[in-house]
């Protein structure tokens, strides 16, 4: 995904602006070669010790990190509203989530169990889950509390140091989550670095790193596998989606265009998995393509979309809405840069797409609906199923032979049925294809970050029953 901290310019000194008005909202220096190296040698040096702590205590210490996110809830959501434009109400409900998650990890880290073995009746046979050692967590500026607590509470919950790097994007709000985070926990246990694409690079490449876990785009999550493959450290990674729904005919178009404006429009489409193509039936595709556009409307005349992080971002997002227009689509709303300071761009519908047009094909990463006519479910299934993605998908349909299909059919680590968002606490997916690889959350992220010993014990010398 295209919220990745690794693939902008590589600058001594980060410097962020406001993307709601452009002004500067300060300026961070970036973490040196020398200090690279120091971080990870002392969290290096750190972890046995950590490793050897209770998992009782190391969940006590979640706790407390946990509690301390929200004490800090309104400077945090402040911060991050004025680096990436996020209303401060969201960022707030990102930070409370993220305390959520610590909570989660605090609880399901003590009792993370291996597994006894059938073996000879005089002997115990049985695995053991250990802390991988060191680990590096690059994390994204889109929902960058609630994303990084959750990478972050595992590793620390199974017993790993950990040195976070946070997308240079944010890197204020990335160094205050450091400093609250570390106040709790014992000293060197997690180690902060801000940094683009070097110090990114540094980290994912050093020797003395066991696992990464990466959430950004699909060429940055490439790198670090090709860098891994040299250096055996494990790599966790939730990369780019292009992420479809299916709207099948027989469904209310009114109430599909009200989901497709969630999946699309929400956090000013800047989610993983935001709805990126729409493949709708062409018997429902006339109200659907209205209500839509409605949709947009009203969000463009309601102030309902946030800013996108920065002009460079939009720039991308509008490449991809000229190209598609140049290419015969049509913009039934939006679909023009706005003047004034900031990073804003209107939420927009484009209809008449097809397949050649990047907006189709690749991660947009704004607040755009493409939509392309299909003359059957089976065609919009075969289409939605292409790509090199595979995040998620949604499928609305009314009909449960198509929904059963569907959730067989597509190649992606999360079918949605009826709904673009939502789903039982604990999921999770794994990434397929360009869109990355292991589990990214729930409790099965415990094993991504730990490793399995057997353990055979005997009697001494033959001893018999």
């Amino acid at each position: 995904m295209t919220t990745d901290s690794d693939i902008a310019q590589d600058l001594a000194s980060l410097e962020v602006y406001d993307p709601r008005n452009g002004s500067l909202v300060g300026a961070l220096e970036e973490a040196t070669p020398e200090e690279v190296g120091a971080a990870v040698a002392a969290a290096k040096a750190a972890q046995p010790h950590w490793a050897a702590t209770d998992a009782a205590a190391r969940g006590e210490l979640l706790e407390a990190a946990a509690s301390a996110l929200q004490e800090h809830a309104g400077e945090l959501a402040e911060m991050n509203a004025r680096e990436t434009g996020r209303p401060e109400h969201e960022a707030r409900e990102g930070v409370m989530a993220g305390a959520g998650t610590l909570r989660q990890y605090a609880q399901l880290g003590p009792v993370h169990r291996g597994r006894s073995l059938r073996g000879g009746q005089l002997a115990v046979d049985y695995t053991v889950n250990e802390p991988r050692g060191v680990a590096v967590v690059l994390t994204p500026w889109n929902d960058p509390v609630a994303v990084a607590a959750g990478l972050l509470g595992a590793a620390l919950a199974t017993g790993n140091t950990v040195l976070h790097k946070p997308s240079e994007r944010c890197p204020h709000l990335g160094e205050l989550l450091g400093r609250i985070l570390s106040d709790v926990l014992p000293p060197r246990v997690m180690n902060t670095l801000t940094g683009g694409p070097a110090v990114g690079a540094a980290l994912a490449c050093h020797q003395d790193v066991d696992v990464i876990a990466h959430v950004g785009s699909s060429l940055t999550g490439a790198r670090i596998a090709q860098a891994a493959a040299l250096t055996g450290a494990h790599v966790i990674r939730e990369n780019g989606g292009n992420d479809p729904l299916i709207v099948d005919n027989g469904v209310d178009p009114a109430w599909a265009a009200e989901q497709a404006a969630i999946g699309a429009f929400t956090n000013s489409g800047q989610i993983c998995t935001s709805v990126e193509r729409i493949y709708v039936h062409r018997a429902v595709a006339g109200l659907f393509g209205e209500a839509l556009a409605a949709e947009a409307r009203r969000r463009n005349k309601g102030g309902g979309i946030a800013p996108l992080v920065d002009r460079r971002l939009r720039d991308n997002v509008h490449a991809q809405v000229s190209e598609a227009l140049s290419l015969g689509a049509a913009a039934a709303e939006g679909g023009a840069v706005p003047e004034g300071p900031g990073a804003h761009y209107p939420a927009t519908v484009l209809m008449d797409c097809h397949g050649q047009m990047a907006v189709m094909q690749e991660e947009t990463f704004g607040p755009v609906a493409p939509v392309q006519l299909v003359d059957s479910f089976d065609d919009g299934l075969r289409l939605a199923s292409e790509g090199r993605y595979g995040l998620a998908a949604t499928v609305l349909t009314a009909d449960m032979d198509h929904a059963h299909r569907a959730v067989a059919a597509l190649q992606v680590g999360t079918v949605k049925v009826n709904a673009v968002f939502g789903g039982a606490p604990g999921g999770s997916a794994q990434p397929r294809r360009d869109s990355g690889a292991g589990f990214g959350y729930g409790p099965e992220l415990l094993d991504e970050f730990t490793t399995v010993k057997v353990v055979h014990m005997g009697l001494p010398g033959g001893a018999r029953l």
